[in-house]
């Protein structure tokens, strides 16, 4: 979940002034009668993969999946997003990722294709299609899911240490020394991706301020980092550093490179705070630890603190943006289409992520085995401001064993999605 915007976006800003704008082809992807589709390279693939083929079964023009493995992202796409290898179609985090291209005038506006498919836009939570909105005009389409943030575990470890998942922070305390007590690394923690750091950061100030305060450092009050409920925050978290919650050396651990999700898998970590993406990566690299000993719950509560219980932090969702260059925007716009079909709704379930597809339709009950974690009902509309969204409070589970509840696929019978950066 990469995953800093504003960090991201000034990066791409200064390489997209040194570049400039000339020296592209008359088509992205060098025009060999393809259109191409750079995706971030995960677990998740495998649905982008189902969805490319269905394309390419009813189509003349034929698509390609390209992908960049996820830690190489943003800066491979930095380098070819204005070469003759640029995609046709490229994923990204909406907002602030995309708006050194927007202002590089290397992105197509969306608008065409919307009044020639209205739902394109109407299919989707408008909180969630306006993160990709930048002056009032459309560069992006919805193409994965919300993606919550819940707090993994390994149960057999956690059972062998005597340790139930903590409802609460001073229990979550406990559980850190009683793991361990028993030789493992409590927390698996990614800190050389950064990001997965930046969701402790993300919870706690929600938990202990509310989101008032995050509002606040992202208007750009400075102030907002002197305040008690700031300070607070920070030393709860070097309070968790300090008790070896993470081991010595989570700052040279990634989960990009399988390094943090295998350290739950495989039992040498009880926790590890992660988006929901963390099923589809366990799914497809630990398969029977996935079946049988991945749990999750929601993030503790902070006593005392101001921010509501059932907030959760995640990504609203990821985008598909268009090159102004591509030589085939009409097949573009037919394969844009596929984002809110039904298979597209199933294929996202089916890896934990919750689809911002449909209008109030209920959606049946989900067989176990392509339950999401936490739920069809995990996401709410809370999420926009923090990044975060109401989920059932303290709720635990294992993913894929009857977790799903009966709202709409997308959660927009009562409550859904969010803001925001991620992966």
């Amino acid at each position: 979940m990469p995953r800093s915007v504003a960090a991201v976006g000034a990066a791409l800003a200064l390489l997209l002034s040194l570049s400039g704008c000339g020296g592209g082809s008359s088509a992205a992807g060098g025009d060999d009668g393809k259109i191409h589709v750079l995706v971030y390279g995960d677990a998740a693939n495998k649905v982008e993969k189902q969805l490319i083929a269905t394309f390419n079964k009813q189509s003349k023009v034929k698509a390609v999946l390209d992908t960049i493995p996820g830690a190489d992202y943003q800066a491979k796409l930095q380098t070819i997003i204005n070469s003759k290898q640029a995609p046709d179609v490229f994923f990204n985090w909406g907002g602030g990722s995309i708006k050194p291209f927007v202002d590089a005038d290397l992105l197509m506006p969306l608008d065409d294709f919307i009044a020639d498919d209205p739902a394109l836009k109407s299919k989707f939570l408008p909180s969630v299609f306006n993160s990709a909105v930048i002056d009032d005009k459309a560069y992006g389409v919805p193409m994965r899911g919300t993606q919550p943030v819940l707090f993994f575990h390994n149960e057999k470890v956690l059972a062998d240490a005597g340790v139930q998942p903590p409802k609460t922070w001073d229990e979550l305390l406990d559980a850190v020394k009683a793991l361990k007590a028993t030789g493992v690394t409590p927390i698996a923690l990614g800190g050389g991706d950064r990001w997965p750091t930046l969701m402790w950061f993300e919870y706690l100030f929600d938990r202990v301020a509310g989101p008032g305060l995050v509002q606040k450092a992202l208007d750009g009050d400075k102030s907002a980092w002197e305040s008690t409920d700031s300070k607070k925050a920070l030393g709860m978290i070097r309070d968790l550093v300090d008790a070896g919650a993470f081991g010595s050396n989570f700052d040279s651990v990634k989960s990009t490179d399988q390094g943090s999700p295998t350290l739950l898998a495989t039992g040498k970590a009880g926790f590890e705070l992660m988006g929901s993406w963390e099923y589809a990566t366990q799914q497809d690299a630990h398969p029977d630890f996935a079946k049988e000993d991945f749990g999750y719950s929601a993030f503790p509560t902070v006593a005392g603190g101001k921010g509501d219980a059932g907030d959760l932090v995640g990504n609203t969702n990821n985008f598909y943006s268009v090159l102004k260059k591509t030589a085939r925007p009409e097949a573009v716009a037919d394969f844009l289409e596929l984002q809110y079909s039904d298979e597209f709704v199933k294929a996202q379930l089916g890896i934990g992520n919750l689809p911002n597809v449909g209008q109030a339709q209920p959606h049946p009950p989900l067989p176990a085995s392509s339950a999401p974690p936490g739920g069809v009902n995990s996401a709410t509309r809370n999420l926009p401001r923090v990044g975060a969204g109401r989920a059932a409070p303290r709720a635990v589970g294992r993913p894929g064993r009857g977790a799903a509840g009966r709202r709409t696929a997308s959660g927009s019978a009562d409550r859904q999605p969010r803001a925001g950066r991620s992966r």
